[in-house]
Parts: structure tokens; C-alpha cells; sequence
């Protein structure tokens, strides 16, 4: 079933899309979040707002193949409240402060298929990635996560963001250069992040 399939069963009150639906896009909301706020309690409390606004506002959503553009605008925007509200907590700076803990489901996966010394190294380099995101500016280290991390693609990203495509391209090429010369700096070559879209 499409996403406008499960929106429209949504509209006539069928439960089940919604859980459908749940299940199709709760991990890939949570592994935004994580990557914009490196913590998996908000990431998951923000993920779940996220699906109970979709639920609460399908009847806004008119079923032309853009399902996942106005979901994710609908979390960006949950994403910019939030950080506005908890900017100026004490407790949520100090908290900023401790080590995260590690829940990429990119590194879970590759735990099936690398072996040993591949897993490794690839637990670290997207250790390392998410680090270096927290480093660049906030609208560039959102285009590269909602492109990268969520596969929309550069024309959803825009959509989202509310910005002209040719800014989401300069940022998302803006925030590749600028992970490529910290991966640099570090020791690392990295890899393609400056391709063709």
C-alpha cells in the first residue's frame, strides 16, 4: 500500500494504516531526530508527537504522492520548537555535555553483513559523522540528514524546509565540504560525500 493509500484508510478512521504507517516511518523520525539532537529519549518522544500529529491533521493531508515531504515538514517544525523552548535550560545544557548513547540502526545493519574489522571501523566513521553534524550550522546539518539519512530527495528537502531548491543543493553541498575537511582534519579520507545528485 502507498502512503496516500494508508493516509485516505487514516481519513475513514482505519486504525490499522495508522499502525502501518507507524511502523513504516517511527524508526526513520527517530534516526532524524537522533541526528539533529543527539538524544534517543527526545528522539523518540519527538518521533512519536511526529505520528500523533500526522494522525491528528490526515485530514489535512491531500493525497497527491508527497506523504513523506509533509511529514517531515511537519518534524522539522517540531524539531525548531523544541530546541527553541530548551535553548536557554540549564539542565538541558548540561546534560548536552555527557556522551551519547550509541543507537544508529545503520551500524545495527552493518553488524549483520561487515565483518569484524569492517564493523569497527564503520561503527567509528558514523560515530565520527555524527559528531562532525552537531558542528555545522543547523540548516545545513538538516538538509544533509533529511537527504541522507531519511532518502528524500533534494526537491522534498525543499519543500520541507520552505526554502528554493537551489538553496537546499548549496547547503546540503555546503555541509558535505565542510564534514569532508573535519574528516580531513582527523585523519580520515573521506569518502564520496561531495557527489553529483
Amino acid at each position: 500500500m502507498t502512503d496516500d493509500e494508508l493516509m485516505i484508510l487514516i481519513q475513514s478512521g482505519t486504525v490499522e494504516a495508522f499502525n502501518t504507517l507507524v511502523a513504516k516511518y517511527q524508526g526513520m523520525l527517530i534516526g532524524f531526530f537522533m541526528r539533529n539532537t543527539r538524544d534517543l529519549q527526545l528522539s523518540e518522544d519527538l518521533a512519536q508527537e511526529t505520528l500523533l500529529k500526522v494522525y491528528n491533521q490526515a485530514w489535512d493531508y491531500l493525497p497527491l504522492g508527497r506523504f513523506r515531504g509533509w511529514m517531515f515538514r511537519i518534524a522539522r517544525n517540531l524539531l525548531i520548537d523544541n530546541v527553541r523552548k530548551r535553548s536557554n535550560d540549564a539542565l538541558v545544557q548540561a546534560v548536552k555535555r555527557q556522551p551519547r548513547e550509541e543507537n544508529d540502526v545503520m551500524a545495527r545493519i552493518s553488524q549483520d553483513i561487515l565483518g569484524p574489522e569492517e564493523r569497527v571501523q564503520n561503527q567509528e566513521f558514523s560515530s565520527l559523522i555524527d559528531e562532525l553534524l552537531s558542528e555545522i550550522p543547523e540548516d545545513q546539518r538538516q538538509t544533509f540528514t533529511l537527504h541522507h539519512y531519511t532518502g528524500l530527495s533534494l526537491p522534498e528537502v525543499s519543500e520541507i524546509m520552505e526554502i528554493p531548491l537551489a538553496t537546499s543543493k548549496s547547503r546540503l553541498r555546503l555541509a558535505r565540504e565542510k564534514l569532508a575537511e573535519k574528516l580531513r582534519a582527523r585523519g580520515f579520507v573521506p569518502p564520496k560525500l561531495v557527489s553529483s545528485e
